[in-house]
């Protein structure tokens, strides 16, 4: 009788503490639960504002990265910046944008970075935006590794990437060979860039540049996509550059006098000229500028200045609809493509630059398309190599326009 007794008490106290521990451990969760509601709301309506901006929050970001990991933003000294620059001299000025003049600096490890630099007072949510856009990471992107506030002076911190923006190669100072830019080259700069801007990590098999911030949850517009903002490694790959930068230059939804200039202004949609309306399909538009840039090898912003009564898009539109896209294809490119690549390109190029934005295709369309063009371009041209008598070259197109 008492070893039932006491199998019933044991049982019992068994019971209760299960129920006490269960009570706990919903007590705790829903503190923990509002504490993170609390401090994340930040009050702003752009849906790429809404992730990884909690300071002292150990909040998840894509592909399940947290702000405390190896990949948060790193705050510099003011005098370990200077020591890199030779005190910020004119030698190593190497540009100037819309956050302020960047620098090339060498740390004492040896790494070489890109200092941007402008004068601006201790502000918290700059190191938030910076925290953020720090933990984006992919290898078609100029990576940001962190941030100074001191001396007045705010200042973002990116890797350098040695050969410069592709439009320094197109009609810059920094021309390379024609080697470097001929068909095959153009088109895997496109797929590149148009990588940087869809998946989620480096470690998984999926899209990369545009696309990659696309895929974010929630996605992160570029705003400032351009020809400018293509970078180019030692071995020509295309890293996009200044990804959510305007978010840091201040949490605005429209394209304000103070965040528009006229090189951007070649680049934006009609939706963003007219509403200041950013989207993922806007950094399609300005992507699909980039691909006529990249085709034709010309500059959107001086074909508008040399002929204001058009624009590069007008005049590629034009030349495509009636056929002749030869007309728009750049002369050093010689005959060194096959005319169904070329003219499939062209498409695809025209397609991004829709005035309306539901019908431009979405990033992940346009990667899959340039994968293809790119994979039928090396299958023409292998055939061509062993002598198919089939296979049109590029300067088919030109013949046919005379």
């Amino acid at each position: 009788m008492s070893r039932t007794l006491a199998a019933l008490l044991g049982g019992a106290a068994g019971a209760v503490a299960l129920v006490g521990f269960i009570i706990i451990l919903l007590w705790f969760c829903l503190s923990h639960n509002r504490s993170i509601s609390r401090t994340s709301e930040t009050g702003s309506s752009d849906p790429s504002l809404q992730a990884g901006r909690n300071i002292g929050v150990e909040l998840s970001l894509a592909g399940g990265r947290s702000l405390s990991d190896s990949r948060d933003a790193r705050c510099f000294m003011f005098e370990e910046l200077a020591l890199a620059t030779k005190n910020f001299s004119e030698i190593n000025l190497i540009g100037e944008g819309k956050f302020g003049e960047v620098y090339k600096g060498l740390l004492h490890d040896g790494l070489f970075v890109a200092i941007k630099k402008r004068a601006g007072a201790p502000s918290q949510d700059f190191i938030i935006e910076v925290r953020y856009l720090s933990s984006i990471r992919h290898r078609n992107l100029v990576n940001l590794l962190g941030y100074c506030q001191e001396n007045g002076q705010q200042m973002l911190i990116y890797e350098y990437i040695p050969n410069g923006s592709i439009s320094s190669h197109l009609y810059g100072a920094g021309q390379v060979s024609n080697e470097k830019l001929q068909f095959k080259n153009r088109l895997s700069i496109a797929l590149g860039a148009a990588k940087g801007i869809l998946c989620k990590t480096e470690s998984i098999d999926c899209f990369s540049g545009l696309a990659h911030l696309h895929a974010i949850t929630p996605i992160l517009v570029h705003k400032n996509f351009k020809t400018a903002n293509v970078l180019v490694d030692e071995d020509f790959i295309a890293k996009v550059a200044d990804a959510g930068l305007r978010n840091v230059l201040g949490r605005v939804n429209v394209a304000g006098p103070s965040y528009r200039t006229m090189d951007e202004d070649v680049f934006f949609a009609p939706e963003v000229k007219e509403f200041g309306r950013f989207s993922d399909r806007s950094d399609v538009y300005s992507f699909g500028v980039f691909l006529l840039e990249l085709v034709s090898g010309r500059e959107a912003l001086q074909f508008e200045s040399s002929e204001s009564d058009r624009s590069l898009v007008e005049w590629a539109q034009n030349y495509q609809e009636s056929s002749n896209i030869s007309a728009i294809i750049d002369r050093r490119l010689g005959s060194n493509f096959t005319a169904e690549s070329m003219k499939e390109f062209i498409q695809l190029t025209v397609r991004c630059v829709e005035p309306s934005s539901q019908r431009r295709p979405t990033t992940n369309y346009v990667v899959s398309e340039v994968e293809r063009i790119i994979e039928k371009e090396e299958s023409l041209t292998t055939v061509m190599g062993e002598g198919t008598p089939t296979v049109i070259l590029g300067s088919h197109l030109f013949r046919s326009s005379r």
